[in-house]
C-alpha cells in the first residue's frame, strides 16, 4: 500500500563445486570501499536463464539452493545488511535434493523444478515456517498449510527458500507508517542506495529479488505493494486481476483488493511464476502468449496527468515512449482524468477498513493454538502491552479506525464499495480504454524513492503514475525497468482491461525486449557517494 492514493499509511559460483558455492560470493578488495556485492556468474543471470541452466545439467538444486544461501548470508544478513529476508526454510535443501532426484530420473516437474523462491511473509507455507506479517502476535503462527499459490509453485518443484521481510501487517497498521519496517525484521534495505525507500509493502521481496537473493519472488498488493517496491528497486513487478491467484492462507487487508504477485529480473521469468501460481480449469500459459512483437499496431494510452512534476521521471518516460513507438505502438495523449465520484479516495479507505477488519478476524480465528490474538481488538490490546517492541516507530492509528467500522453488511460499506468500483472500472480503465480506443495505458510506475526516515515516517515526493485505478479496479498492472536517476531506479507501468493479463505480461515483455534498462543495484550507503553528486555537494 501506498500512503497518497488513500490518504493513509495504507501506501564466483563454482559449478560442481559445492566448497565453493557454499562460500560467501564476495569480491575482497584492497580496502573495504572497493568490496563489490555484485552477484557473479549464475547467481547473476535470471529465472529462465537458471531454469534452463537446470535442464543443461550446469548446476543443481542443492548448489543454487546453497548459493542463494550464501548470498543472503553475505549481502542480507552481512555487508549491506538488506534485512529482506525474514526466515530460511529448514527443509529447502531436503526439497533440492529431491529436485535434483527427479530431473536425473528424467521426471522434472516442469521449468521451475529446483528453481528456489522466497516468498512474502505473509503468505502460507506447509514448511516450518511461521508466517508472521512481521508482527511479533504471529511469530508462532505456524500453520502447516500451503496457500494456493504456493502449492502451485511446489507442484511445479519449486524450492522455497524462505520468507522476505515487509512492511508490517503489508503496512496496514498505522497512518504514520515507514514503508519496509516490521518489529521482527526490522528495516528493510534498497540494495540500490542503502539509506533509500524501499517501499511497501512487499519491501522485502521487491530488494530481495533485486539483490539475488534468489530466483524470484512473491509479493502481495492491496493499493501498490508489488508495484512500488518493483518500481524503487529496480525489477520487474506484475499484478493480476484481482482472482487469478487464490487469496486463501494469505494475511488478508481487502477481499475485493488483494491479490499475490510474481516479483523477478525479467518478464518471462514473471510469466513463469504466474503460470504456476494462477489457479482455474482452464489455465492460461503465460509464457507462451509472450511476444517481443506484441506491441506492433497497438493504440496506448498515454497518461499524461499521471506523469508527475519530476522532469527527470518524464525525460525517462518520453524516451520509454519512444521505445513503443519504434515497436510500432501508436501513441494516444490522455491530458486529464479524476475519478467521477464524490469522496473517493475517502471510501476507498473506508472499504478497506471494513474489509480488513472482516478478513483479518475470519483469518486470525483460524491460526493455530500457539497464537493467543484471535482478533483485531485482541491484537490491539497486544501491540498496546508490547508497546515498546510493537510501537517504537509508530502508532496503530488504522488498526483502530479499522476495530470502530461495523460489518460488511453495513450500507455504509456496501455503498463505498459500489462507489469506488465504478469510478475505477466503468467510469475509470474501462472508459478511458473505450473513449480513447487504446489497448492500454501507460505512465511511470511512480516516484523516485525518497530516503527512510525513521523520524517523520515515510515522506514521499509528489506522486507518479495512477496504479491506485488498477489496484481498486482489481485490473492486471506490470511494472517493467525504464533506467534510473543518479543511481536510483524507475518504472515503466502498463495497466490493462480486466483479465487482459496475458496481453498486459506480453506488452511488457516488448517494452523489456527493447529497452533492457534494468540497472544492477551498487550498495551504495547513500546518494552522495555517487560521483557526480559527491563533486556537486563540495564547495568550490
Amino acid at each position: 500500500m501506498n500512503k497518497l492514493c488513500l490518504s493513509a499509511a495504507v501506501i564466483a559460483l563454482c559449478v560442481g563445486c559445492s566448497a565453493e558455492i557454499k562460500a560467501p560470493e564476495i569480491a575482497i578488495a584492497e580496502t573495504p570501499s572497493e568490496i563489490s556485492y555484485q552477484p557473479t556468474e549464475l547467481l547473476a543471470k535470471t529465472l529462465p536463464e537458471l531454469s534452463e541452466a537446470l535442464s543443461a545439467g550446469d548446476v543443481s538444486a542443492v548448489e543454487l539452493v546453497e548459493a542463494y544461501q550464501a548470498r543472503i548470508e553475505a549481502v542480507d544478513r552481512n555487508g549491506p545488511t538488506l534485512q529482506s529476508v525474514l526466515a530460511l526454510n529448514p527443509n529447502a535443501l531436503q526439497d533440492a535434493e529431491a529436485s535434483d532426484e527427479r530431473r536425473a530420473n528424467g521426471e522434472a516437474l516442469g521449468p521451475l523444478d529446483g528453481i528456489p523462491i522466497l516468498l512474502k511473509d505473509n503468505i502460507e507455507s506447509l514448511d516450518p515456517v511461521a508466517t508472521t506479517a512481521g508482527a511479533l502476535a504471529l511469530k508462532d503462527n505456524i500453520t502447516g498449510r500451503d496457500s494456493p499459490l504456493v502449492a502451485g509453485l511446489r507442484a511445479e518443484g519449486a524450492i522455497i527458500l524462505g520468507k522476505t521481510n515487509l512492511s508490517q501487517w503489508a503496512n496496514f497498521r498505522s497512518n504514520d507508517s515507514m514503508s519496509g519496517w516490521s518489529a521482527l525484521g526490522g528495516q528493510v534495505r534498497n540494495p540500490h542506495i542503502l539509506d533509500r525507500n524501499p517501499c511497501g509493502s512487499s519491501s522485502g521481496s521487491g530488494a530481495a529479488a533485486a539483490a539475488s537473493l534468489a530466483a524470484g519472488t512473491v509479493g502481495t498488493e492491496t493499493n501498490g505493494s508489488v508495484i512500488c517496491p518493483s518500481n524503487v528497486n529496480g525489477i520487474v513487478g506484475f499484478k493480476p486481476t484481482v482472482g487469478l491467484v487464490a487469496q486463501d492462507y494469505i494475511i488478508p487487508i481487502s477481499s475485493s483488493q488483494d491479490t499475490a504477485g510474481p516479483m523477478t529480473k525479467s518478464v518471462m521469468g514473471s510469466a513463469m511464476m504466474l503460470n504456476a501460481m494462477a489457479t482455474g480449469a482452464a489455465k492460461t500459459d503465460y509464457v507462451a502468449g509472450l511476444s517481443a512483437d506484441s506491441l506492433e499496431g497497438q493504440r496506448v494510452g498515454v497518461l499524461r496527468f499521471a506523469e508527475g512534476e519530476s522532469a527527470d521521471i518524464q525525460t525517462r518516460f518520453n524516451a520509454a515512449l519512444e521505445i513503443l513507438e519504434a515497436q510500432g505502438a501508436v501513441l494516444v495523449e490522455i491530458e486529464s482524468f479524476s475519478p467521477e465520484a464524490e469522496n473517493f479516495f475517502g471510501d476507498a479507505f473506508s472499504v478497506l477498513q471494513f474489509e480488513f477488519k472482516h478478513t483479518l478476524n475470519e483469518y486470525l480465528a483460524s491460526t493455530p493454538e500457539t497464537v493467543s490474538t484471535r482478533s483485531l481488538a485482541e491484537l490491539i490490546a497486544f501491540n498496546t502491552d508490547n508497546a515498546e517492541i510493537e510501537q517504537a516507530l509508530f502508532d496503530q492509528s488504522i488498526f483502530d479506525l479499522s476495530e470502530a467500522k461495523g460489518p460488511i453488511t453495513d450500507e455504509a460499506y456496501l455503498g463505498a464499495l459500489e462507489n469506488i468500483q465504478t469510478a475505477s472500472r466503468a467510469n475509470g480503465i474501462d472508459k478511458l480504454l473505450a473513449d480513447h480506443d487504446v489497448a492500454m495505458l501507460v505512465a511511470p510506475s511512480g516516484p523516485l524513492s525518497p530516503r527512510v526516515d525513521p523520524v517523520n515516517g515515510d515522506n514521499w515526493p509528489a506522486w507518479a503514475g495512477a496504479g491506485y485505478l488498477a489496484a481498486i479496479a482489481g485490473y492486471p498492472h506490470i511494472t517493467v525497468p525504464m533506467g534510473s536517476v543518479h543511481g536510483v531506479p524507475i518504472g515503466f507501468s502498463i495497466m490493462g482491461a480486466k483479465d487482459a493479463d496475458a496481453d498486459v505480461l506480453s506488452w511488457g515483455y516488448a517494452f523489456e525486449q527493447a529497452s533492457e534498462l534494468r540497472v544492477e543495484p551498487q550498495y551504495l550507503p547513500n546518494a552522495e557517494a555517487r560521483p557526480e553528486i559527491a563533486a556537486a555537494m563540495k564547495a568550490k
